[in-house]
């Protein structure tokens, strides 16, 4: 079968459903530029930071697409074949993934720009919003954890996805310099902004190739920063916590900006390469599954073909981003449409093209090799297919170096993020507002993944990813129930957020509890109840017991919160004239 049909297909689908379905949430919505946004009315330059639609799109979309929709979609497809994760993703970043981002960044603008657990606790109650606050808080950690721990690793140039790849990376040296310059040069950019005020065309011209350059700085200077893994992930969220306490426009915007045409560029090759290079797809449609008594924890397809896609189809942290940053950045509510709701499609694609890279690959081909090796050298395929047969191999060591540079920029953007978002959550929960308090709170919220890396061994993103992605998963499910329970309250249709929800929450249940006794499990066989993996296990099966618990209460609260009335400045929020 031919991937330039495929990928048309999809491509269709996904327009249609950003043209279609996306203007129906709209409309139910009620979107209204002459209301006033958050952003515009509290505009103190540092959080609340009016911003241009197409600069805001860059940012929440560098943001929210990090490893989860490259890794995610490559590894399920090697374990259940390339038919079931396409229909995961089409179906499920339509009408859930962009559902979701869409209603939480809708919901945030029109409660003050606040989370979605200070969200909970307007029309939940107290309850409500200490449970969400404490499982929200609990899968920021996870984020951080699995994130600097492959960063690490990455730097190091002994991260699994990395290995065996065709670069002229120098154990991570190069990754390193030049994601480290990358920062710095965000950080010119933000301060000539400010400064100087230039035009974002002339921003545009000189920033982004210069975002390239850095790139290929970077494969130059591979021998100059070399630590080892404890040393980087000190180093990582040291950076993390001055990072998160940064005004927005100084590191945030100018680094998602950036970022963002990064992703762009690797969509551009991607979709060149599917369109126009004549791949045919080498992968199995649907892959064999071992027998029951060989089968692996993460081999069944109910649920973990859903968990392991996670970022690529659906994503809760994309609901905090709305939350946390990007609601107080939209100037006009008819924005939110392109923001979150495209920018989630977008995503998809992006999943899309990292399924392809896998799926031109000959079965025999792909032993041994994980995701981001196959992802960087299938994006280096697509683009020689456009040159001369005498240019390919150059053009492939170079294609294939950007993709693995891209791969591990956008792990380390989402990395100060969760820390910026830890911050605020902890503020809002503690009600203190000051810089010390602030400081305080991201301190702490970089000092719990500090602690579990020291107590873990090399590596160990690996033990705490299908967590992070089953917990990630059932977020987007209790935010999808939060919004429901507003709109329910409002006198409004919810049904396009209750189906998606119901459905969400049932995987990642399932997941969970699969996960708890299969970390028990490991923790019977483990001969040393002081050895990392021990610890791992343990951990993983305390953390998935403590969700657990945290989303049925919040879903009691749910269920309470509907036979209460909504106070009225509250409804109307969905007026036509509120």
């Amino acid at each position: 079968m031919s991937l330039t049909i495929l990928a048309m297909c999809v491509m269709a689908v996904l327009t249609a459903g950003y043209l279609l379905y996306g203007s129906y949430l709209a409309r139910q919505y009620r979107l209204d530029d002459n209301r006033v946004t958050p952003a515009t009315e509290r505009n103190d330059g540092v959080d609340f930071v009016p911003t241009r639609p197409f600069y805001l799109m860059a940012q929440h979309f560098s943001a929210i697409a990090a490893a989860g929709p490259i890794v995610g979609p490559i590894a399920a497809c090697l374990t259940f074949g390339w038919l079931p994760c396409l229909l995961w993703i089409g179906v499920g970043v339509v009408f859930i993934g962009a559902v979701h981002d869409f209603s939480a960044l809708v919901a945030s603008i029109r409660h003050r720009a606040h989370s979605v657990a200070e969200i909970a606790r307007e029309h939940l109650g107290t309850r409500a919003f200490l449970a969400l606050a404490a499982f929200i808080w609990l899968a920021l950690v996870y984020v951080i954890v699995a994130f600097t721990s492959v960063t690490a690793d990455t730097f190091r140039g002994k991260a699994e996805e990395l290995a065996g790849l065709s670069t002229t990376f120098n154990k991570g040296g190069a990754v390193a310099a030049a994601s480290t310059m990358y920062l710095v040069l965000a950080l010119v950019m933000g301060v000539v902004q400010r400064l100087f005020r230039p035009p974002m065309w002339l921003i545009t011209v000189i920033f982004v190739p210069a975002t390239l350059g850095v790139v290929w700085l970077g494969t130059r200077l591979d021998s100059v920063l070399s630590f080892e893994a404890p040393a980087w992930h000190l180093a990582i969220l040291a950076y993390c916590l001055i990072a998160s306490m940064l005004p927005m426009w100084l590191l945030q915007q100018p680094r998602g900006y950036l970022g963002g045409f990064v992703l762009y560029l690797a969509i551009a090759i991607g979709v060149l390469g599917i369109l126009i290079g004549g791949f045919e797809i080498r992968q199995p449609a649907i892959r064999e599954m071992p027998a029951p008594e060989t089968m692996k924890l993460t081999q069944h397809m109910f649920p973990f073909l859903f968990v392991t896609i996670a970022c690529g189809a659906c994503s809760g942290f994309h609901g905090l981003i709305c939350g946390g940053t990007t609601s107080k950045q939209v100037a006009k509510e008819s924005h939110c449409k392109p923001v979150a709701f495209g920018s989630m499609l977008l995503e998809g694609f992006v999943a899309v093209i990292a399924l392809g890279t896998v799926m031109i690959v000959a079965q025999d081909q792909v032993a041994g090799r994980a995701p981001a090796q196959l992802y960087g050298d299938g994006l280096a395929m697509f683009l020689s297919a456009l040159f001369p047969e005498s240019a390919r191999p150059s053009i492939f060591v170079f294609a294939a170096t950007f993709g693995a540079m891209a791969f591990s920029t956008f792990v380390f953007d989402t990395l100060d993020v969760s820390v910026r978002l830890g911050r605020y959550l902890l503020q809002e929960l503690t009600g203190v507002r000051s810089r010390w308090a602030g400081f305080v709170a991201a301190l702490v919220t970089v000092g719990a993944p500090l602690l579990v890396l020291r107590l873990s061994e090399p590596g160990s993103y690996l033990r705490y990813w299908t967590l992070f992605g089953t917990s990630n998963q059932l977020l987007a499910g209790l935010t999808l129930l939060g919004v429901s329970v507003w709109l329910v309250r409002s006198g409004r249709k919810c049904w396009y957020t209750v189906i998606p929800m119901i459905f969400i929450m049932s995987i990642t249940v399932t997941a969970l509890v699969m996960q708890i006794l299969e970390a028990l499990r490991q923790m019977r066989a483990a001969a040393d109840s002081a050895s990392p993996a021990w610890w791992s296990a343990a951990m993983n099966a305390a953390v998935g017991a403590a969700l657990i618990v945290l989303a049925a209460v919040f879903v009691i609260e749910a269920i309470r919160a509907l036979k209460r009335p909504l106070p009225r400045e509250h409804a109307v929020a969905l007026s036509p004239d509120g």
